[in-house]
């Protein structure tokens, strides 16, 4: 899949969310699980990774790729897959399922998000890490790809395809919430509503320095490779002139795909193994 065809995929994929409706399919279906920090997300694809059906909901259960809540975060995905099923009209009980974690987590705690999905009745075929999940769907062979989330910064080198580097930095969203509310003088989850619904160019200025830091990390992690391209995904993302400061800190051109935060997801899914 190239860049193109991956953009389509996406904005298909996040259109099947918002009507909650599903693509006629045939054959085996895959499903990928994205246990985020600030949301969790199921995608369905088909055999040819065309996207099928989806949900989504905001969920605090992960922690910089940790489950800090194993109930919280099992009940969510068993009621996203309930949610999809009625939607394609299918029981996905022991479908295959791939789920994903951020970069240079340990081994113990891939267990347990692995072991999340398989609680909601799924068989787990793969566990990628997320950075390159958002290379599948993009068709990326050669950059760094950036993959900001709610609590981490994770960042994967590719050559030719195959990933070269891979790191893990505990700088996301989180921080972002942080920001705005010592700004503001009110609380973390007062805060994470304002980013969600205040106007982009009024948080944007305020925010702006976390971003910078974060464009800091991938500009050190990525010190010593020949990386032309930057891409960034992720939830944290979102807001217009974030690859823009990006761009500006690195010096390397940056690139945002449409609906970063389904990027990651679908990618999940692409790369659950049959």
């Amino acid at each position: 899949m190239d860049w193109k065809s991956g953009n389509d995929a996406i904005l298909e994929f996040a259109e099947l969310i918002r009507e909650k409706k599903a693509n006629p399919y045939t054959g085996e279906l895959k499903v990928g699980v994205d246990l985020g920090t600030a949301n969790i997300v199921i995608a369905v694809v088909d055999e040819n990774n065309r996207p099928i059906a989806g949900a989504t909901q905001r969920a605090s259960v992960v922690r910089d790729g940790i489950v800090v809540d194993y109930i919280g975060a099992s009940q969510i995905v068993r009621k996203l897959k309930a949610e999809v099923e009625a939607i394609i009209g299918v029981d996905l009980s022991y479908a295959k399922a791939a789920t994903a974690i951020p970069p240079g987590i340990m081994a113990g705690n891939a267990k347990i998000i692995s072991n999340v999905v398989d609680s909601a009745d799924f068989i787990v075929t793969n566990v990628v890490d997320e950075p390159t999940a958002a290379a599948t769907v993009l068709g990326i062979q050669d950059g760094a790809v950036v993959d900001v989330g709610g609590g981490t910064t994770g960042i994967s080198i590719l050559r030719h395809g195959d990933v070269i580097f891979t790191a893990d930095e505990a700088t996301g969203g989180t921080h972002m919430s942080l920001v705005l509310a010592g700004f503001h003088h009110i609380s973390f989850e007062e805060a994470e509503e304002l980013k969600r619904n205040e106007e982009q160019r009024k948080i944007f200025p305020i925010i702006k320095p976390v971003v910078e830091k974060m464009a800091s990390i991938v500009n050190r992690a990525i010190s010593g490779y020949d990386v032309d391209v930057i891409y960034v995904v992720g939830g944290a993302c979102i807001f217009d002139d974030f690859e823009k400061v990006f761009e500006a800190e690195t010096g390397i051109k940056t690139i945002k795909p449409v609906e970063p935060l389904l990027v990651t997801p679908l990618g999940i899914a692409f790369n659950c193994q049959r």
